[in-house]
């Protein structure tokens, strides 16, 4: 299959970005416990600050596209599943 054949949607796209988000956050935060010097943790606490920003971002347009329900785990759980197998049918 060529990659002109998958189906790639907007919502898989955003759930990577979401995903992605998530990932610079924790490794920030790690970065922050591991940084002796006062200076290059409060860098490190401004790029937390925007990457946290840029996840809330990301998660309020997913939710307002109905694409992401971190309130109801059951419906939640419904959309990873179709996310799946979307994911294996297009692999």
């Amino acid at each position: 299959m060529t990659i002109s054949e998958r189906l790639i949607t907007n919502e898989m796209i955003a759930y990577d970005l979401l995903m992605t988000a998530k990932a610079g956050v924790k490794c920030y935060a790690a970065a922050i416990t591991e940084t002796p010097t006062y200076e290059l943790r409060t860098m490190l606490q401004r790029q937390l600050d925007d990457a946290i920003g840029a996840h809330e971002q990301i998660m309020n347009y997913m939710m307002n596209k109905d694409w992401y329900d971190p309130y109801e785990v059951q419906n939640q759980l419904k959309l990873d599943f179709k996310n799946a197998k979307a994911a294996l049918r297009d692999s």
